[in-house]
Order: structure tokens, then sequence, then C-alpha cells
């Protein structure tokens, strides 16, 4: 039984014919592109169909969900059947696991992202849903979907929406979220354990980037970044950081936050916000080869110093805030 008013395709008739299936997502693994793979995952495997999953390592908010102990991390050397992409639109980005793309009898790629490129066989995008999660939902039988695949969904669809603050939340985003919560799922529990609970390392870094954090363009934007020797001295790996991003844009005036970090020597992780719908944070990232959304976005930047990266963002990001007149 379907809801929604999208010409889709069941995932259950994509892969009818398929006795061995791949599900991976892109590299840095967030929220929607975690709760998405573990979804169908789980989805599939319940309808009987051999799986694997992969992904990056994940970050502790992603421990709970139901299947994340069966993640792998490095492909295998197998040809799939059918192989999914999610959460993503370039191969690049799926990382290790693109040896797996290029050897399946089919590829199908299930994304929301405005930059997605169409690389599949099949490729099912639809840019106004909140987050891939949304669209699996809708290419879901309801009554197929346990409690299980109900939380992977959820965690999707609030990390995408910011807990539905985003502007791409949707009146129906709100009835799949319903619609999920009458699964049974502890949807306060998944909230807190995503958002609000912190390990105390993840505070103390918490509290160093808010103290060192920099007003810029006229007090436009909000800029703050941790080296590699500074995560080093905190003892904190890539996936103590999340939620850094999302406390630096509440920073009262600010239209656009930026949060940097050093993954690798000379090579920095940019997260990207806005907080007015008029700037596009997801123009800046695709300048720099990433990608997101109008109002979340991110990319990879290698070579040089921070300060070198924030110069470098600077032209892109006031070459806006001029445009629109906020400087």
């Amino acid at each position: 039984m379907f809801v929604g008013n999208y010409n889709l395709v069941h995932i259950l008739d994509l892969v009818k014919d398929a006795d061995t299936v791949a599900v991976a997502g892109h590299v840095n693994p967030d929220g929607d592109c975690v709760g998405s793979t573990l979804a169908i995952y789980n989805y599939l495997k319940k309808s009987g169909k051999n799986v694997d999953v992969y992904l990056e390592p994940i970050g502790r908010e992603f421990d709970e969900l139901p299947g994340s102990e069966f993640i792998k991390n490095e492909p295998e050397d197998k040809a799939y059947d059918v192989f999914f992409m999610l959460d993503l639109g370039d191969v690049e980005r799926i990382g290790v696991v693109s040896k797996l793309f290029d050897k399946a009898g089919k590829t199908i790629c299930l994304d929301h992202h405005i930059t997605s490129k169409g690389v599949a066989d099949e490729n099912y995008i639809i840019t106004s849903l909140s987050s891939t999660c949304e669209l699996i939902y809708e290419m879901m039988d309801i009554d197929l979907i346990d409690k299980d695949v109900a939380t992977c969904l959820y965690t999707g669809i609030i990390h995408d929406t910011g807990v539905f603050h985003h502007n791409c939340t949707s009146k129906r985003t709100m009835e799949i979220a319903g619609e999920l919560m009458a699964k049974g799922i502890d949807f306060g529990h998944i909230i807190d354990h995503n958002f609000y609970s912190k390990t105390y390392k993840q505070n103390q870094v918490l509290g160093r980037c808010l103290m060192e954090s920099m007003l810029l363009w006229e007090g436009t934007g909000v800029v703050s970044y941790l080296t590699r020797k500074e995560m080093d001295f905190y003892m904190v790996g890539d996936n103590d950081l999340s939620g850094i991003i999302d406390q630096l844009r509440l920073t009262e005036g600010v239209k656009i936050a930026i949060f940097i970090s050093e993954r690798e020597p000379h090579s920095f992780k940019v997260s990207m916000r806005s907080t007015v719908t008029d700037l596009d944070v997801s123009k800046v990232a695709a300048f720099f080869g990433g990608g997101g959304h109008k109002m979340a976005a991110g990319c990879t930047i290698s070579g040089g110093t921070v300060h070198d990266v924030i110069n470098n963002l600077t032209k892109q990001i006031q070459f806006q805030l001029h445009a629109k007149g906020y400087i």
C-alpha cells in the first residue's frame, strides 16, 4: 500500500530477480545516509534477501540503530546482482566501495540532492523531499515496515530536517514521521541519543570550538575549527564532532556558520549551514567539489592551513552576502 503521490517503484520490485544485494552510502556518512542504508538493509533482510551494507565508520549516535553491527567498512570481492547507492549521486563519493558499483549487475540510485548526477542504471531522485529516508519510505509498503525499519527511517528524517526545524520539512514529512511513530518507535529516545547525548570529550571539544569561534564578514558569519593537533590532544575522532556546526548556527545575527576540522594532515572537512533561505551554501560546497542542500552542505579542501581554507571560502561566501545585501 502506497500513500505518497509519486510515481515510484516498490523497492522489492527492484530486487525481485536478485540473489545478492549491496547497499552503500557516501563517505563521511551522516544521519540520512546511515538511516537510509540500514532501513533498506533491514527491509530487504526481512523479505528474505541476501544483503550486505557498506559504510565508512559511523558516529556513536548511530550505534543503536538496528543492523548497525552488520555494517562492513571494506568491500568484499563480490559481484552483486543489485547495488544501491543511497543519499548521493556521484560514484566517487561512495569511496572504496565504488569497485562494487562497477561490477554490479544493476545499479540503483536513491537520492534527494539537487547535485545528484543520476549515474546509476536506474535513478530515483526527488529533490523536493526532505531526505533520502523520506523517499525510501514512499517506495516501501507501509504494512511491511516494522519497528526496526521505522527507527532507521525516523533517524534519517530528523537529521536532514534538524528535528523538523529546517525549511525542507513539509506537511508530508510530518505525516510520515507520525506514521513511523505509529510503528512503536521510541522517538524521544532517538532524538535525545542523536542530538543531545554527548560524551565528556565531546563536550570539551564543543566548548573549545565555541570559545574560539570568530565572527566574520561584518558579523554575518561565524567560523570555528579544530586542527589535527587539537583533535589528538583531546583524543577525539571524526565522529566526535557531530553537532558542533549546529551549535554555531544558533549564534545570534549570523547568516552562515562554518566548522572546519583537519581530518588528515592538510586535508580539511568543511561543514556549512545557512540560517536564511536566500543564501545557498550548496553552491559554495559545489565550487570545492562538495555538495549538499541549500541550507546545509559540506566539502573537503586539501592543501595549506586552516587559515588558507577560510580565505578560500571567504571569496565564495562574500559574493553571496554582497549579492543579497547582507554586507
